[in-house]
């Protein structure tokens, strides 16, 4: 779980840059950036997880896949609703994506611990 939040620090805030966390919310234009940013996700899992546990390495692959769907839900929502920092529900939906990150993680490491 530690190495999973460390990865999502790293990749959702070191590493995303503003064209990254703008960009992956519009309503056009928006792949290219989603993209990298879950490459970035991608890389990064990829990278701990073959340093502390190699054999869950296909783990990377799918916190990538969770990790787009849920920002481009975010990003869907964002969009059509118009949000932007003065919006009343902005911080909500920006909670429920790091929260459902979070969730993944947890996820993820009960499975690697559960793991015979």
């Amino acid at each position: 779980m530690l190495l999973l939040t460390f990865k999502h620090i790293i990749a959702d805030f070191v590493l995303q840059n503003a064209w990254m966390a703008h960009g992956k919310d519009q309503r056009h234009g928006w792949a290219l950036p989603l993209l990298v940013h879950c490459l970035i996700h991608l890389a990064v899992a990829l990278v701990l997880i073959l340093i502390v546990a190699p054999r869950f390495w296909f783990v990377a692959f799918i916190d990538f896949a969770i990790h787009i769907t849920v920002d481009r839900a975010k990003g869907l929502v964002s969009s059509r609703f118009g949000m932007t920092p003065e919006h009343p529900w902005f911080w909500t939906v920006i909670g429920v994506d790091q929260a459902l990150h979070h969730l993944t993680g947890f996820a993820l490491s009960i499975f690697m611990a559960g793991a015979p």
